[in-house]
């Protein structure tokens, strides 16, 4: 870990700017974006980890309903499968999908199932949040986990009540939208950020002429179709979202307590600052002492409490002094330096920015 914060401090160092990206990697296209689906299904074939139907009613109802479609009669029957479960089955249904296209589906199961492991989802109807089903989803379920049981011990890797159907949705509907007659397209950046916006602005304008986009607001640039010379938005876009622009970062430092990580930004800065660190382990033990009274001698066995506390000190760094305008990089590589450890530069770095000499953006995960 602490040649890997050295070797981001370094990387960090000799960055001089941000990196040119193509602006169809900085922003989303007004109206080109995806429609959540959901549907509530059966999934059959189970190896008896299926839903226990005393626990999950509903289960049985979906079951029975679906024979029923099928021309079976259970009314006033009784039956105890265990290969069977209910699931909530989600997907997404992609930009301009066509009817007949296929999707990936997620199923998950809602009821008290042990493991959808070689389960077989039945014909489930994927409505969209108007109430219509644009999709239908069927297959076998590829789930992410393992699950196995003895008589007295049972063992369970990743999540085996959740999986996977690759290509396992058809879409039956398209959603209408007429692309093609737009007049103006909206660029909504995915981070917003007035310099970006405006170096978006120039650079479109610089491709098609002045006046073809204009900067709304820092996370929305307005695009005129007809201003380009060109009657068809698909190519507008097509030549658009290829266009090279330099973004703007803001200054951040995001931390992970959990693993140690440290990820910051070239542009972090820290004011003049001082720094004193070390650890401090207090130790307390209990050796209680069984005291028992003379041979031949009348008394009771008493247990006389002993306790020894002690307090040490381990070494840390001593007081650092950080010089104004150093970058956060430098105070990473000087840290690794002194051998101090990930979790130890954390707390430093929150007590820097607590003392308001940090400045950049601190998040902690």
């Amino acid at each position: 870990m602490r040649f890997l914060l050295a070797l981001c401090a370094c990387l960090a160092a000799a960055m001089v700017a941000a990196a040119p990206v193509r602006i169809k990697d900085l922003v989303e296209f007004d109206g080109v974006r995806g429609n959540d689906l959901v549907g509530y299904g059966l999934v059959v074939g189970l190896n008896g980890t299926g839903d226990g139907l005393r626990n999950a009613p509903f289960t049985e109802e979906i079951m029975s309903n679906f024979l029923e479609r099928l021309g079976v009669n259970v009314t006033g029957e009784t039956f105890r499968p265990k290969n069977v479960a209910a699931v909530f089955v989600t997907a997404t249904l992609p930009p301009f999908a066509r009817a007949g296209s296929q999707i990936d589906v997620t199923v998950s199961a809602i009821g008290d199932a042990k493991s959808l492991l070689g389960g077989t989802l039945v014909m489930t109807p994927l409505n969209a949040a108007d109430g219509q089903i644009y999709a239908v989803a069927q297959g076998t379920i590829i789930a992410g986990g393992a699950s196995s049981e003895g008589e007295a011990a049972s063992v369970t890797q990743g999540v085996p009540t959740a999986g996977s159907i690759p290509s396992g949705g058809r879409v039956e509907r398209e959603i209408a939208f007429d692309f093609a007659g737009l007049t103006t397209v909206r660029l909504a950046l995915r981070t917003p950020d007035f310099t970006t916006a405006a170096r978006i602005e120039s650079a479109i304008n610089k491709e098609f002429g002045s006046g073809v986009s204009q900067m709304s607001d820092p996370g929305t640039v307005t695009l005129s179709i007809g201003a380009t010379g060109m009657n068809s938005p698909a190519h507008v876009l097509s030549r658009v979202e290829n266009i090279i622009v330099e973004p703007e970062q803001r200054a951040r430092v995001v931390v992970d307590q959990r693993s140690g990580t440290i990820v910051m930004g070239q542009d972090v800065r820290i004011s003049r600052v001082a720094v004193s660190q070390g650890n401090l382990t207090l130790r307390v033990e209990e050796t209680p002492l069984a005291v028992q009274p003379n041979p031949f001698a009348q008394g009771d066995t008493v247990v006389v409490p002993r306790t020894s506390v002690s307090i040490t000190e381990e070494p840390g760094i001593g007081m650092a002094e950080i010089t104004d305008g150093a970058s956060l990089s430098e105070v990473v590589a000087g840290l690794n330096a002194l051998g101090v450890s990930p979790r130890d530069m954390i707390d430093i770095l929150k007590s820097i920015n607590a003392a308001g000499a940090l400045h950049a953006e601190f998040l902690v995960n």
